[in-house]
């Protein structure tokens, strides 16, 4: 069986969860789409790992300006170890620390109209990328 191809970035939050996907060798992130914050998520998390030949997960961990955890990042240190729990791959943790204001950003330079939905998929690749810089030491959760 060959390896899995893909990493999955995750944006988690209390109404969506945006998603972006990067090639392991490649590691270029890409937005994906985003799911709601349902009673079917770790399911429909299962059917994207899978459809994407997924072989790692990246969850974004937002921490305070001064490094300290949030309500916010201990929900996101939960839902990875609880996503963990749920499927057969890997987790790991990046810092997410004012990626949605960086993906507001990248979208107000492309000059076109977006939804929050499409902010929480720019989060995520932007997730994954901070993972890539950080030299993907967060392995675990």
């Amino acid at each position: 069986m060959a390896a899995h191809e893909y990493i999955l970035g995750i944006d988690y939050g209390s109404k969506r969860i945006g998603l972006a996907l990067a090639h392991q060798v490649a590691r270029l992130p890409r937005p994906l789409k985003t799911l709601p914050a349902s009673d079917t998520l770790f399911a429909d998390l299962q059917k994207t790992i899978t459809a994407e030949d997924v072989g790692l997960v990246v969850v974004g961990v937002p921490r305070n300006l001064d490094g300290s955890e949030s309500a916010q990042s201990q929900a996101c240190e939960a839902f990875a170890r609880s996503l963990e729990s749920h499927i057969d791959l890997p987790v790991a943790t990046a810092d997410e620390t004012l990626s949605s204001e960086e993906a507001i950003s990248a979208l107000n330079a492309l000059g076109k109209t977006y939804t929050k939905a499409d902010i929480d998929a720019a989060s995520a690749a932007l997730i994954l990328q901070r993972y890539f810089d950080e030299g993907e030491t967060r392995h675990g959760v």
